[in-house]
C-alpha cells in the first residue's frame, strides 16, 4: 500500500487523534477553569463572555469537519474489511459487498429478508444454523426434510417420550407390576 499522503490528510489525523486524547481534555478543562477565574477580574464583561463563546464556537465548527473526516475514513476501512469477510467465507453471499450503495428502500427490502431468515431459524430449533441470501430457503426445505424423517423429531413435536426417553427404573416398575397383576 502505498503510505504517501497529502499534507491536509496528514494533519486531519494528527489533529483527530490529539484532540481525541486524553490531554486535548485536560487543556480544554483547564481553558473553561482559567477562563471562569478571570470573570471577577474582566468584572464578567462583554468581552470576556465574547472569548469563551468565540473559540467554542470556532474550534466546534473545525471539529465538526475533522470529525466527519475521520468517521468517513473509518466506516470505508470497515466497509473494506467486512467485503473481504464476505468475498472470502464460503457459505455468505457476494450479494453483501457494497450493501452500503444501496437506497434506503433497498436495505428496508433485505432487513425483511433477513427479518425472515430469523423466523426460518426460529422453526429449526437450531441455534448454530446459518443461511446465505441465495440460499436460505433452500436450505430451510433440506432440512425441515431431514430433521422431519428421524424419529426424535417426530416424538419432540408429539410431545410424547419414547422408549429412549423413559427412565430404567420406571421400565423395571412396568414389568413386576404387570407380573404381579398376572398371578
Amino acid at each position: 500500500m502505498n503510505k504517501k499522503k497529502n499534507l491536509f490528510e496528514r494533519f486531519a489525523n494528527w489533529a483527530t487523534n490529539a484532540t481525541g486524547s486524553s490531554a486535548a481534555f485536560v487543556i480544554a478543562a483547564l481553558t473553561v477553569i482559567i477562563w471562569a477565574a478571570m470573570g471577577p477580574v474582566a468584572k464578567y464583561s462583554e468581552t470576556w463572555q465574547l472569548v469563551i463563546n468565540t473559540g467554542t464556537t470556532i474550534v466546534t465548527f473545525l471539529m465538526v469537519f475533522l470529525i466527519q473526516k475521520s468517521q468517513n475514513k473509518d466506516s470505508k476501512a470497515i466497509h473494506l474489511k467486512l467485503n473481504e469477510l464476505l468475498a472470502s467465507h464460503e457459505g455468505s453471499s457476494n450479494r453483501m459487498v457494497g450493501l452500503e450503495e444501496l437506497s434506503e428502500g433497498e436495505l428496508d427490502q433485505l432487513r425483511k429478508f433477513y427479518a425472515e431468515l430469523s423466523r426460518l431459524a426460529v422453526k429449526e430449533d437450531d441455534i448454530t444454523c446459518t443461511h446465505s441470501i441465495d440460499a436460505a430457503e433452500e436450505n430451510h426445505q433440506i432440512k425441515q426434510g431431514h430433521y422431519q424423517k428421524r424419529l426424535s423429531y417426530a416424538t419432540a413435536r408429539s410431545g410424547q417420550p419414547t422408549e429412549k426417553d423413559v427412565p430404567t427404573t420406571t421400565k423395571i416398575k412396568k414389568n413386576t407390576s404387570s407380573r404381579v397383576q398376572k398371578h
